[in-house]
């Protein structure tokens, strides 16, 4: 199966699934509330609350091969050899991936894993004088073609601990329009490094992408996602927080659905809030897909409901109420999508 748009048509896609992380530090638990949340699209969770090693960049940084990072001050930097934060992220990742294979016996369908991408991984890692990855053209590559190495050895880790799953792949890449646009920071604060090319940006995001031979969503909760460019890029699916859409992306979306990419609709609040009926939650869903002249028969098969970013700032109980609310709403969407 490729990770491009043309051939997800084949692909069943599950109804609802979460971002990436939760709160607490209890693999097993989180493993458990996750899998009976989504019995149809599971995903392995991160619980950044452990500590550096958990958080998204460090773990994976510990995915890199052949490239190690140890954490400064400052945040992770590029290290000469494996040291004691290498290891840490390894073992929580091992930690993980031992609660989902106790939970997905037997399990056949979509099972969704997260890993920085290579844009974020880049504005987020420093070398070793101190300065973002993304100052270095070279340092950028290096790191790209280390992370979809590391990648290949994930994923088929995954599959021989979830031998049934169809493995999906997500790209977490929050900084892709800072990027894109040269508003990530300098080391000092009072700079920004340029912007990177879109064509680069592309072409490295196509290549990491080459590393899973199945889909490949891309998600990002920052305004202005740039879907065309991540369509273009291969992208199977993209992910994103539905409130900060603007009229401006109704072309890019109506596109997107007409080819085939399959939206990761972010509707439910990653931090604790009141939550309205799950119908109410999905209105929104289907003004959009009236106003952009969209079959309303269309909306549960294009669509996945997820919370709008990873839950790690929730409640543990928010957390397990806003996964069962995603479950509810796209079963609402599924049952009446007028």
């Amino acid at each position: 199966m490729s990770g491009t748009t043309e051939h997800t048509d084949a692909f069943a896609w599950g109804p609802a699934t979460g971002v990436g992380s939760m709160p607490g530090g209890d693999a097993r638990e989180t493993a458990k509330a996750v899998t009976g949340s989504f019995e149809d699209f599971p995903h392995l969770a991160e619980l950044p609350a452990r500590g550096p090693g958990a958080d998204m960049i460090g773990r994976t940084a510990g995915m890199l091969v052949e490239m190690y990072v140890h954490l400064e001050p400052s945040g992770w930097r590029i290290s000469d050899r494996p040291g004691r934060d290498t290891r840490r992220a390894r073992s929580w990742l091992g930690e993980d991936l031992d609660a989902l294979e106790e939970f997905t016996q037997g399990y056949t369908g979509p099972l969704k894993v997260q890993a920085v991408g290579p844009w974020t991984l880049s504005a987020g890692v420093e070398t070793r004088n101190g300065e973002s990855v993304l100052r270095d053209p070279g340092a950028v590559r290096d790191l790209a073609g280390s992370l979809a190495e590391g990648l290949r050895a994930h994923l088929a880790e995954v599959r021989r601990r979830a031998p049934g799953a169809q493995v999906v792949l997500q790209l977490d890449e929050p900084s892709l329009t800072a990027v894109l646009r040269g508003q990530v920071r300098t080391a000092s604060g009072y700079r920004t490094y340029r912007a990177v090319d879109r064509q680069v940006v592309e072409g490295t995001l196509r290549d990491v992408m080459r590393a899973h031979d199945g889909p490949v969503v891309v998600h990002s909760c920052a305004p202005d996602v740039p879907f065309a460019l991540l369509r273009r890029a291969g992208a199977a699916g993209v992910s994103f927080d539905f409130s900060l859409l603007t009229e401006r992306d109704d072309d890019a979306i109506g596109e997107a659905v007409e080819g085939g990419t399959q939206l990761f609709a972010g509707i439910v609040p990653g931090t604790d809030t009141a939550l309205s009926d799950p119908a109410g939650s999905v209105m929104g869903v289907r003004t959009l897909w009236r106003r952009l002249g969209l079959n309303p028969g269309t909306l549960a098969e294009s669509l996945v409901i997820t919370p709008s970013c990873g839950l790690a700032g929730a409640s543990p109980a928010y957390a397990r109420a806003a996964l069962a609310h995603c479950a509810r709403a796209a079963r609402s969407l599924a049952d009446n999508p007028e």
